[in-house]
């Protein structure tokens, strides 16, 4: 980890406004440390930064994803099968099954849902389907009408938001598609919102935004792995939540399900890029320091790199 620290804020020579951040989150901590603790080999040495925010609690949900899904199968036709994992609910997967089915193509716009298919078991209950049905409508997938039943809406008509439908899309025919949609959202909000965090932001969110960015690079040679990813996620939450900013704040959970679905759908590189690891670093600086045109400059080239390197590597398949 020391070697790690000296790589990332020694080339961005932001040592000193790291330890102020450190030294200033100390004080707003749950937790007492003595003053030797203040410095940057306390968190070498592996110390968490007590954060509190929904950026943190939000983030296992989204990397226990990649426990339970494993290695996905690379091509289309697989991702786009029903998952099913065994401690899944009949009704969780009747939503898989028919969700799936709308959003990778199976069932088109105006076709009525099929028939479940349980594998074997148990058609599910009356009181299941429709309950399936509430939810696929509440997400726009699905229009019921009285005698005519449950048919499939076009996409326009989709919440193209909701995580659920986003996982979704990320296992169909066209997943790289919906990730580059996902990018041209994220370069719209993430440098924005890096912007605003340079004057909003508190020194939790300071202290989180450093933590997450060592995070990553502690992880960097295992960057398709969920430690990394967790780390990554973390850092995105807590970089809208920094914005004050609540509508920005409240596409935390579409940002998740992006880089989950990069990880899980093996999008990512091995190793990490060292550029995009420093760049992550110096945002979390920049922000402490209150610069917010830097800030957003920055911001804006992770996205990009994001971006061409989906592009990369779903071309050398």
């Amino acid at each position: 980890m020391d070697y790690a620290i000296r790589v990332t804020f020694g080339v961005l020579n932001m040592y000193a406004i790291f330890v102020g951040a450190w030294d200033t989150c100390v004080m707003t901590s749950e937790r007492s440390f003595d003053s030797d603790a203040t410095s940057a080999s306390a968190v070498a040495a592996g110390v968490t930064i007590a954060s509190g925010s929904a950026a943190r609690s939000a983030v296992t949900q989204n990397t226990s994803v990649i426990a339970k899904a494993g290695t996905s199968d690379s091509s289309d036709t697989a991702s786009a099968q029903t998952t099913v994992t065994p401690e899944m609910s009949l009704h969780d997967r009747l939503l898989d099954e028919w969700g799936m089915a709308v959003v990778g193509g199976a069932v088109t716009a105006g076709e009525r849902l099929p028939e479940p298919d349980m594998g074997g078991d148990a058609a599910p209950s009356r009181t299941v389907t429709r309950e399936v049905t509430r939810v696929l409508e509440s997400m726009g997938l699905v229009s019921v009408k009285r005698k005519a039943g449950a048919t499939a809406n076009p996409i326009e008509a989709w919440n193209i938001l909701d995580p659920q439908v986003i996982r979704w899309r990320l296992r169909g025919p066209h997943r790289i598609a919906a990730l580059h949609e996902l990018s041209q959202l994220r370069a719209a909000v993430e440098p924005a919102a890096a912007r605003l965090a340079a004057t909003e932001a508190t020194p939790e969110h300071w202290a989180t935004l450093t933590e997450a960015a060592i995070g990553m690079v502690a992880h960097s040679d295992h960057a398709d792995e969920s430690e990394y990813l967790e780390a990554d996620i973390l850092f995105h939450r807590t970089l809208l939540e920094a914005s004050g900013n609540l509508m920005f704040a409240a596409l935390g959970e579409v940002i998740a399900s992006t880089l989950t679905g990069r990880t899980q759908h093996e999008l990512m590189p091995k190793t990490a890029d060292q550029t995009a690891l420093n760049w992550h670093t110096e945002v979390a600086a920049l922000i402490r320091k209150g610069d917010g045109a830097a800030a957003e400059a920055t911001m804006r080239r992770i996205v990009d790199e994001s971006d061409q390197a989906i592009s990369h590597i779903a071309g050398d398949r």
